[in-house]
């Protein structure tokens, strides 16, 4: 379903002369399609479902956050400004990101449901976290909570 918003998406931006959300959906849809072709040995012509496409979005922003810091230390506004636009359209694709006290009430009910008790778990929390939270939490400040809890 997502991979279909994704090529709508594309077609809107090419009919409305959007060249920003163009090359960004472009690049989007490229790197998906990396993606499938790396997964095929394992699962044939399935490729990625929507929660590894959610994974792969995240990723992309957090990429484009580095390079925003990047640039504006070098004095490139210019490209910041560019990376930010890029950020725009791929949150557009990416639900309601979790913070404060619901991330917190999310990442406690999965430790207790999971049962971790120590640090040994918690690459079991963090996976479990990753399946029903796919695209909705940043797992870097994730992983911080759980070591809090479990350590």
């Amino acid at each position: 379903m997502l991979r279909t918003q994704l090529s709508e998406a594309l077609k809107e931006a090419l009919k409305s002369q959007d060249k920003i959300a163009v090359s960004t959906l472009r690049l989007i849809l490229a790197a998906l399609k990396d993606r499938d072709i790396a997964v095929r040995p394992e699962r044939g012509d399935d490729g990625l479902d929507d929660n590894e496409i959610l994974q792969l979005l995240q990723k992309m922003v957090k990429q484009r956050d580095e390079s925003i810091v990047l640039y504006e230390q070098g004095k490139r506004q210019d490209l910041a400004d560019r990376e930010r636009a890029e950020v725009v359209i791929i949150t557009r694709f990416l639900p309601k990101q979790m913070a404060g006290e619901e991330l917190q009430q999310a990442i406690a009910g999965v430790v207790e449901a999971e049962k971790a008790a120590s640090l040994k778990d918690m690459g079991r929390v963090m996976a479990t976290l990753r399946t029903q939270y796919a695209g909705q939490m940043d797992f870097g400040k994730a992983s911080g909570i759980v070591k809090g809890l479990l350590g």
